[in-house]
């Protein structure tokens, strides 16, 4: 038997382990002097409330190692394959820390996915959809369609990804200043501003328009995402082409580790391009 695992930076919800047929491996959030793991007992009533309220930054770590260690070592002493799929590695120790765990175990793969999120739903359903083929020929198909996965989301404000580091004071100031919305997503595994439009209309229509530009693949699933409500991603899927409706079949309230940097209310698209 094939076993699938993913951290919570995959935005799979416990909740949802059955339907993805996966094992989630919960990332450690470290809120002021407080530990949590992430959907088991941080909530988002919780998560928000502690982000929107105070000046120190959220904190991530490692998830349980031992725990992880002895849920994969029994499934492959019973024979089963094992693919761990983590955040990625540009942005979490989650990929290294499980490499090392299971280097000498050959009947365990730890795929870096270079993405977090909903990119992650999309290699799940990758793997759901290829179960019977041989393990390695699962794990190219996976490998394939990462560099395909594009995340595009929007902030409402530029505060959170200064307080995180990822925008300078410079480009803060001056964006907040010239109401700048950047388009935020994946480059190289890292998370980068991919356009910047001044105004909010204007970034909605690049996302819209990029799933043309980009040549969205009508094979797979586009998933909306948006953080803390969704007031916003109706306001995107208002102005999108109706031809992709029938992709967007399920919400992608995104993972904690990445809200913080992302900010309540922000929102966007993951989808493949061909």
């Amino acid at each position: 038997m094939l076993r699938v695992f993913v951290d919570s930076g995959s935005s799979i919800k416990q909740e949802e382990k059955e339907k993805y047929q996966v094992e989630i491996i919960p990332l450690k959030i470290i809120l002021g002097d407080k530990e949590y793991y992430d959907g088991i007992n941080l909530t988002n009533e919780i998560f928000y409330s502690y982000l929107m309220n105070n000046q120190v930054f959220p904190k991530t770590s490692l998830p349980s190692l031992d725990d992880v260690e002895k849920k994969v070592n029994k499934y492959t002493s019973d024979g089963d394959d094992v693919i761990i799929i983590t955040i990625s590695s540009e942005i979490s120790g989650t990929y290294n820390a499980m490499r090392l765990l299971f280097d000498n175990n050959k009947k365990v793969r730890v795929i870096d996915s270079r993405l977090a999120v909903g990119g992650i739903r999309l290699l799940v359903d990758e793997i759901n959809t290829h179960r019977d083929e041989p393990l390695d020929q699962i794990i190219e198909r996976v490998n394939n369609l990462i560099p395909r996965i594009v995340i595009m989301a929007i902030p409402e404000t530029l505060e959170y990804l200064h307080k995180g580091g990822r925008l300078s004071k410079i480009d803060y100031v001056l964006g907040s200043l010239l109401h700048i919305k950047p388009i935020i997503g994946f480059e190289d595994g890292k998370v980068k501003m991919i356009a910047k439009k001044v105004g909010l209309k204007n970034s909605m229509r690049f996302i819209c328009e990029s799933l043309i530009d980009l040549d969205c693949d009508p094979n797979y699933e586009i998933i909306p995402s948006m953080t803390y409500n969704k007031k916003n991603l109706d306001l995107l899927k208002g102005m999108t082409d109706e031809k992709f409706y029938p992709q967007m079949k399920v919400i992608d309230d995104l993972d904690h580790a990445i809200a913080a940097h992302w900010g309540p209310n922000a929102f966007g698209y993951i989808f493949v391009k061909k």
